[in-house]
């Protein structure tokens, strides 16, 4: 991301976008930070005016196209504090710069937090999840994206930190609507706790989409315990078809004492109906997108006892 000759911590650095084309970034500043703490510190001191960028997938697309037009850009991609994974006492902790691809191929994460193995396929495509990071999805708060559903599903913790210090905040309760979270002014996320997964555990994801790679139409992450082949307690959790990562109360209740595979799951429909109630889009009613939440919850119910979820990409 730095331009050549720049090195950790100079001062900042212009960026110009060509004056009166639409598909150009406006100008803009640029630094990369020593540390977390200069992070934190520059972030803090610029306010509104600045915004933080690792894999920058997202944050790039929303330049170009000017729905976001920051004065000053806080490059944390190369912040070793922010890197890593660990196991320790039952707790996975994930790095905020935790690539995309890592959650495919790490072996700690396919062990101790399988949901996560089984979205981070789903995530755009091969070049997007060699760049993407796990805090910059999560900070970023798409309502179509995989990972804020992962977490909202597993119950996962969020480290933030800022130069006052540092807060945890349950990822439930995170997400305050679209595109809206807790973050204040100067935070960042650092790291992501999750509680490993334990014996009876059962995981589910899958989504549609009008293309391979392209944003979620619906999609649905889940964790449930499980007895024998019978749902003890599930956490189901949309994306694509909501405003934000939240967790779907019936339907989540509607599932609890349900057998795997489903013998009817016309009973469910109700529940998810309650839950849900997308709005049109282009090409797409709210009526077909509730309709494609029902047939992708019982894709993954169903998919509960198996080694992984059916279609999965």
């Amino acid at each position: 991301m730095a331009p050549t000759g720049q090195r950790d911590g100079d001062e900042h650095t212009r960026f110009c976008g060509r004056p009166g084309q639409n598909m150009k970034a406006r100008n803009f500043r640029y630094i990369r930070p020593s540390s977390l703490h200069h992070a934190l510190q520059v972030l803090a001191d610029a306010g509104e005016d600045a915004i933080a960028i690792a894999g920058g997938q997202s944050l790039l697309a929303a330049l170009n196209m000017r729905l976001s037009t920051p004065k000053l850009l806080v490059d944390i991609g190369n912040l070793t504090e922010l890197a890593g994974q660990s196991y320790n006492n039952g707790i996975v902790c994930l790095g905020a710069l935790t690539r995309h691809r890592e959650l495919v191929e790490s072996p700690l994460v396919g062990k101790h937090v399988p949901l996560l193995a089984k979205a981070a396929p789903y995530v755009g495509h091969i070049a997007i999840r060699n760049r993407g990071t796990l805090g910059g999805s999560l900070a970023y708060a798409d309502p179509a994206a995989e990972l804020p559903a992962c977490m909202v599903a597993l119950d996962a913790t969020f480290v933030l930190c800022s130069p006052s210090g540092e807060r945890e905040v349950a990822a439930r309760d995170f997400y305050k609507g679209l595109f809206e979270t807790t973050l204040r002014r100067g935070e960042l996320i650092t790291a992501v706790k999750v509680v490993a997964a334990h014996a009876g555990a059962a995981f589910g994801f899958a989504e549609l989409s009008r293309r391979h790679g392209d944003f979620a139409l619906v999609g649905l992450a889940a964790a449930a315990a499980m007895r024998g082949e019978r749902i003890e307690q599930a956490t189901l959790v949309y994306l694509g078809c909501v405003d934000r990562a939240r967790v779907a109360h019936s339907i989540s209740r509607a599932v609890a004492g349900l057998p795997i595979p489903l013998r009817d799951g016309h009973a469910l429909d109700n529940a998810i109906r309650e839950d849900l109630n997308p709005q049109d889009s282009p090409g797409l009613r709210g009526e077909t997108k509730k309709r494609m939440a029902i047939a992708i919850t019982k894709r993954v119910l169903n998919s509960l006892t198996q080694g992984q979820p059916h279609d999965r990409r």
